[in-house]
Parts: C-alpha cells; structure tokens; sequence
C-alpha cells in the first residue's frame, strides 16, 4: 500500500487485494484490451484502404473505432499494470488526464452516435436528398463538432471536479479516476458544481438518445412500408442493436452519475463503470460493421488475398 501523506496522487481500489485475483483481473482485461484494438484497428484498415467504402456511413464508423480505440485506452491499460504491479497509486496529473480524456471521448462517441443514427435516417427515408445533404463537407464539419462537444464536456468536468476541496483518505474505489466515485471524497456540500455540470451532459446525453430513438423510429417507420420482408429484416437486424447498444451505453452512464455520492462502495458501482467503459468499445465492432455485408465481404476478400500471397511465397522458398 502505498503511502500518500507526502503524495497529491490517489489510490485506485477497485478489484480485490488478493494477489491471484489481481492476476486474473489483468490477464482478463488483458485479452478483452486486444480483442477491442484487435477488432477496431481492423475497422479502420479496411474502411481506408478499400475504395468501395469511402462513403459517409463507413466515414463516421471509421472514427468511431478510433474513439473506442482512445476511449478504452485510457482506462484500461493503467487499470492492467497497477494489477501486475500490485501498485494501485496514480499521481495527480495522470488522473486530471484521465478524467479529462475519458469525459471527452465519452462525450464525443454519443455525439458521433447521434450523427450516425442521422445519416441512417436520410439515407433511408430521405434517398434521393442523401448525396446532397450528406455531402463530405457536413461530414467533416460533423466529425469536428463531434471532437469539439467533447473537448468542451471534458474541459468543463476536468476544471470543476479537481477544483473541490477534498476531504479524508485519497481512496478512489474504482479501477480509474471516475467522477462519481471521486465525489464521494469531496468536502461536504463541495461538489454542487460538479453535479451541475454532470446534470448538463447527463441532459445533453439525453437529448442525443431521443435523437437517436427518434431517427431509428422514423427509419422504421419507412421500412415498414417496404414490400419486401427480406428487406425489412435486414434493417431491423443492423437497426435494432444500434439502439440498444446506445441506450446500454448511456443508461449504465447516466444512472452511475447522476447517483448521489455515497459513502459506502459498493460492488454495483464497478459493475456500472465496466458496462460503460469496457463493454461498449468492445462490441461495436460487431454491432456496427463487423456484422455489416459489405464490411465482412471486403474483410473476406482482403484475408484471401493475403493467404494466396503467403502461399505463393512459402511455394517460391521452397522451390529455392
């Protein structure tokens, strides 16, 4: 344990002490870590290299899974050494970044979720205006609002939540710097500013998912009108885990920070973080193009390309 009386740092105690379970926590964040980079990483590859993909659609997934890349990079690998180190402290400064970038990227993933619920829409219910309305220049005027919102959303907790007084033991019980959790140490009735604050994104958040439902109902809506059942199903299929992927994502979120601070931790809070941290940037690869024809038919035909190259190198070694 480490001893804070000459530290400004915090001590993160969000899994067990017990050593092997430290282990197994690492190694299992470990994997789900790769498989997110691993499924992400993929994403983006495919979506710029293939020409047949440059759409807007395929646009807003590629920074989508640049934002699960950031988003899960930021908690989690610290989360991963203080377990093998058995080392729980983190200095000031690396938990004011995490905060800072977890709140932004947060922030910037609803908001680029709601311009991606958009697009579906006038794509399918608006067809023949889609070229026009979403043209590339309001899709690069749309991504740069998206990491704008963020910035500010993570600026404005960053600033009022390391501005309260703190009282007690700098304990934070959770696996990263969450904002909930660090409220439980503020002195009291110190941390109105910060609950103002979380009840404006929180309110905002709120505002993206009605956006979100309310496309998603418009979409099928059209859909429903459409002869075709092989049709319908397909968009019901890709439609329906979008919105529940979204409102997972944003309820687990809000309901954990817009609860009042309390002073006993309980094994629900880690639960709630990991829902809204851990979960969503591994999943959305497969929700949103893993799953997706055109994504797994560029994604087939890229990994046979690269088995017939292989075969036809190993066959000219070993003809030398």
């Amino acid at each position: 344990m480490v001893n804070l009386t000459s530290k400004n740092g915090f001590l993160l105690m969000g899994f067990s002490d017990d050593r092997k379970l430290q282990i197994v926590h690492a190694l299992l964040f470990l994997v789900i870590y790769l498989l997110a980079l691993t499924g992400n990483i993929l994403i983006i590859t495919i979506i710029t290299l293939d020409h047949h993909l440059h759409s807007p659609m395929y646009y807003f997934l590629k920074y989508l899974s640049l934002l699960d890349i950031c988003i899960i990079s930021v908690t989690v690998p610290q989360s991963i050494a203080n377990s093998l180190t058995d080392n729980n402290y983190i200095s000031l400064g690396q938990c004011i970044l995490q905060v800072f970038f977890f709140i932004a990227l947060a922030s910037s993933e609803v908001a680029i979720l709601t311009v991606m619920s958009y697009d579906r829409y006038v794509a399918i219910c608006q067809p023949l205006q889609y070229g026009t309305i979403m043209n590339p220049s309001t899709c690069q005027h749309s991504v740069t609002a998206v990491w704008v919102v963020g910035g500010i959303c993570g600026l404005m907790h960053t600033v009022v939540n390391f501005s309260i007084p703190l009282c007690g033991e700098r304990v934070i019980h959770q696996f990263f710097c969450d904002v909930p959790q660090m409220l439980r140490l503020a002195c009291s009735h110190e941390f109105i500013n910060e609950i103002a604050v979380a009840a404006f994104t929180t309110l905002a958040a709120f505002i993206c998912l009605i956006s979100i439902v309310f496309s998603y109902i418009r979409i099928f809506s059209t859909v429903l009108r459409i002869p075709s059942v092989e049709s319908q199903t397909k968009v019901f299929s890709t439609c329906l885990p979008h919105v529940f992927v979204v409102t997972f994502f944003l309820s687990t979120a809000g309901f954990e920070f817009l609860r009042p601070p309390s002073d006993s931790p309980s094994a629900i809070d880690l639960m709630f973080s990991i829902f809204y941290t851990v979960v969503p940037p591994t999943l959305n690869p497969i929700i949103y193009s893993l799953r997706n024809e055109a994504m797994k038919a560029v994604l087939k035909k890229t990994l046979s390309k690269e088995f017939f190259q292989r075969k036809m190198y190993l066959k000219t070694m070993f003809k030398r």
